[in-house]
């Protein structure tokens, strides 16, 4: 069934406070998405940011991340007042994210919350016995961060780092209070996303999540089984994970994540693995495997090194890991993110696996060589999109292109100043053949530069932090939308 849907991740929606949340312009983003005549709402990782602000880079990959918990809803639920948070510097502009001031402030916030909050709430019990998989260790993860000033596990006193037993039992006593306000934080997390993703089934809406192939050194993950990394005795990696070089790195992206044991993984059936996934699962209607690539083979750089140059490929788990998975979560519905550096092993991996790849709309336009990214060369089962949130945003791409580059785009999608470049690149995505297509907020806005999500392979402080504008997601906007929809038949009616 053909259809279509919005990227924008939940950070990126207007109102107070200084970053999107879980609250009324969640929902009410999720009403202009059915007028629209979208069926799918695609976000990025809902899990604790982490280094650079990425929430690619996450402490844990089962804990909520706290920015996105509405404090109006506390508000409603009596657990804040209106005037605690009016003094409070949130951001320095309406339309960025401050990670800096978030990090000061958001926390403290909650805290007050908690402050108020009855502990012996049943629906609260119940969440901490739901989660006790993950939870407790979370929690505990991270009061000790707190009482180690922000260290990572590594740098812990040793029975800390190396979870001795005794050192383990005897921080759940001292850090009972602590553990207690962390669990707190993740039933508000898991309570206003249940109740917003509820909505959004209501409404027809599928939310696309993305689950990050690496976890970084410095989380819950690694610190609570390290036999599943390329980990030393001392639990320093061995290497790490990164990109080779190419034409636009030339010394490729060293990413620093540790690399997995896959053969330890293999020997217990891929359970690790399996329960995130599940997880995910659960979290999302649909999961985005990031670096999909990655499970054919994977980029590993001596740990140490500077820059990414001196890695080496790696075979992965290649289709037994995909036939654990799809024996283990026959329901599991994935999208595999074959971008990258592609060879014929990884297309004959995605091909095998069944799941739907991804075609970039704007990397098909280099008039120098045949690109398959090209929609003449699409299959249905594909996801389209205008671009990623790695990407420029497209006005940015017309802007930017060489003039080779923008004469052939010009000329394949039948471009005109009337139409608008960027619509009528979208336009051309919803056209392709692909059963489902996914465009970026930012291009339905035709918005430039500054909008731009993310940079790969940078420490930028604008990455992440774009926020829309409330005023121009509008009914006028939707129709336009609703109309192109409808005109390629991917209402999905």
């Amino acid at each position: 069934m053909r259809s279509s849907g919005i990227l924008m991740h939940i950070s990126s929606l207007p109102g107070p406070y200084g970053i999107g949340t879980m609250g009324k312009q969640a929902f009410a983003f999720v009403d202009f998405l059915k007028s629209a005549g979208q069926r799918y709402w695609q976000i990025l990782p809902l899990t604790p940011t982490g280094y650079g602000d990425s929430p690619y880079q996450s402490c844990s990959t089962f804990a909520g991340n706290h920015y996105l918990i509405d404090l109006e809803c506390l508000i409603e639920d009596g657990l804040l007042y209106t005037e605690e948070l009016e003094n409070i510097r949130w951001c320095e502009r309406e339309e960025k994210a401050d990670f800096g001031l978030l990090y000061n402030n958001r926390l403290k916030v909650l805290r007050l919350a908690y402050s108020r909050f009855r502990d012996t709430d049943a629906a609260f019990a119940r969440f901490r016995a739901e989660n006790d998989g993950w939870l407790p260790d979370f929690a505990l993860f991270m009061a000790l961060k707190d009482k180690n000033g922000g260290k990572p596990w590594y740098q812990w006193e040793d029975g800390l780092k190396f979870r001795e037993p005794g050192a383990i039992a005897a921080a759940f006593v001292e850090l009972a209070e602590d553990i207690q306000f962390y669990c707190f934080v993740q039933y508000l997390f898991f309570k206003q996303w249940n109740a917003l993703h509820a909505y959004a089934k209501e409404q027809g809406i599928a939310i696309i999540g993305d689950v990050p192939i690496y976890v970084p050194l410095d989380s819950v993950e690694v610190w609570r089984e390290p036999k599943y990394f390329q980990l030393e005795e001392t639990l320093e990696p061995v290497a790490v994970a990164g990109c080779p070089p190419d034409a636009f790195t030339a010394d490729g992206q060293l990413w620093g994540n540790p690399l997995y044991r896959w053969d330890i993984l293999k020997e217990e059936g891929y359970g690790w693995w399996l329960r995130r996934l599940a997880a995910a699962g659960e979290l999302y209607d649909v999961v985005r495997m990031d670096h999909f690539r990655g499970f054919e083979s994977y980029w590993s750089v001596p740990y140490g090194d500077d820059t990414a140059r001196n890695g080496h490929w790696v075979k992965g788990p290649g289709m037994d890991f995909i036939n654990a998975v799809k024996a283990g979560l026959p329901g599991l519905r994935l999208i595999a993110e074959d971008l990258g550096y592609l060879t014929q092993e990884v297309l004959d991996l995605r091909d095998g696996s069944g799941f739907p790849g991804m075609k970039v709309l704007q990397f098909g336009f280099d008039p120098k060589e045949p690109s398959n990214y090209l929609p003449h060369t699409y299959t249905q089962n594909s996801v389209c999109y205008t671009g990623t949130h790695d990407n420029l945003t497209m006005r940015q791409w017309f802007d930017t292109a060489e003039e080779d580059a923008l004469a052939f785009a010009k000329e394949y999608m039948r471009l005109s100043e009337e139409e608008g470049y960027v619509w009528g690149t979208i336009r051309t995505a919803f056209a392709s053949v692909s059963d489902t297509v996914i465009v970026p907020m930012q291009d339905f806005l035709n918005l430039g530069g500054a909008s731009r999500m993310n940079f790969p392979g940078t420490l930028s402080d604008s990455n992440w932090t774009w926020r829309a504008n409330c005023a121009i997601m509008n009914q006028t906007l939707a129709n336009r939308i609703l109309a192109l929809t409808r005109l390629y038949d991917r209402l999905g009616e």
